[in-house]
């Protein structure tokens, strides 16, 4: 007996995230968000995406990747099919209320190379939500395609914290409360200016108030703006370097404020950063697919 895959509902075009932002606003404190709770089934799909070469290029240098490559970075597919997960997480059947929800991790294959040149179908579906020590955590599947053929995917976990009972089934996120393993060998330190926020919002169009002002980071409980997880990975990344078939792995453990200082640290296909006193803010991993 074979089980039917989720429906799909095919769009003309990505969806705008300004609005998705608002609806998903609007709609948190309607939520009551539980691991067991029902949640959308359903794949969108855009079909001959072309990506904006200046666009492109703005990302490439608000994250340190050379310009004018003719693949995309290993990271930039996320940014294409973000809206996708957004218009999902936004939506009234998610569970789970937009204000508040964290990126807690990301986890790329990226099998081949992909030309900046090239159209390609972007899918994305809501695949599990899982108890977590902290809440509930949703995996959001994206994946990109190419003459019909998987080039490029992602899991993304989002944690909404809540109370959460006494029993937990999967291990959860490691997050900022962990224990932090040892420093890797530091290889860089950067000093992030304040804008870092709204030019990577500029480049990638996630333009959520914690990362553009002081003002508008501390209505959400922040003392300043913080840093883009996101853009954390990809400037890792643009340091580390991505055979054309990767795989990619991190963790965000704590919120890096702009402007601030960390380090870059690198060591056997590993990568993080840190802060002041050591913190750990971004765990992750870097190496070849298939792995050896």
């Amino acid at each position: 007996m074979t089980t039917a895959g989720p429906a799909t509902s095919t769009l003309t075009g990505l969806p705008a995230l300004p609005p998705l932002l608002a609806r998903g606003a609007l709609l948190s404190p309607l939520k009551r968000p539980r691991p067991d709770a029902h949640f959308p089934r359903t794949q969108l799909t855009v079909p001959g995406l072309r990506v904006d070469l200046a666009r492109l290029a703005a990302y490439e240098r608000v994250c340190g990747f050379p310009t004018g490559e003719d693949t995309l970075p290993v990271t930039y597919p996320h940014v294409l099919g973000f809206p996708l997960a957004m218009r999902l997480m936004s939506g009234r059947d998610f569970p789970l209320p937009l204000l508040g929800l964290v990126h807690t991790s990301i986890a790329i294959t990226r099998y081949a190379a992909m030309p900046a040149t090239a159209a390609y179908e972007l899918t994305a579906r809501v695949e599990r939500l899982a108890p977590h020590r902290r809440g509930t955590e949703a995996t959001v599947l994206t994946r990109a395609l190419a003459d019909g053929e998987p080039v490029w995917e992602s899991r993304s976990t989002y944690l909404a914290r809540h109370e959460a009972g006494p029993r937990r089934e999967t291990p959860p996120t490691p997050d900022a409360d962990t224990a932090d393993p040892s420093p890797l060998p530091t290889h860089r330190e950067w000093r992030l200016a304040g804008d870092i926020g709204r030019r990577y919002g500029a480049a990638s169009g996630d333009r959520n108030p914690i990362h553009l002002h002081p003002l508008t980071a501390r209505l959400f409980g922040f003392p300043r703006a913080i840093a883009h997880g996101m853009w954390t990975v990809a400037r890792c990344l643009a340091e580390h370097g991505t055979p054309d078939a990767a795989v990619v792995r991190a963790e965000f453990r704590a919120p890096v404020l702009l402007p601030g200082t960390v380090t870059y640290g690198a060591g056997g296909g590993r990568f993080e950063l840190r802060g002041d006193a050591g913190r750990l803010h971004l765990s992750g991993a870097a190496g070849p697919y298939p792995a050896a």
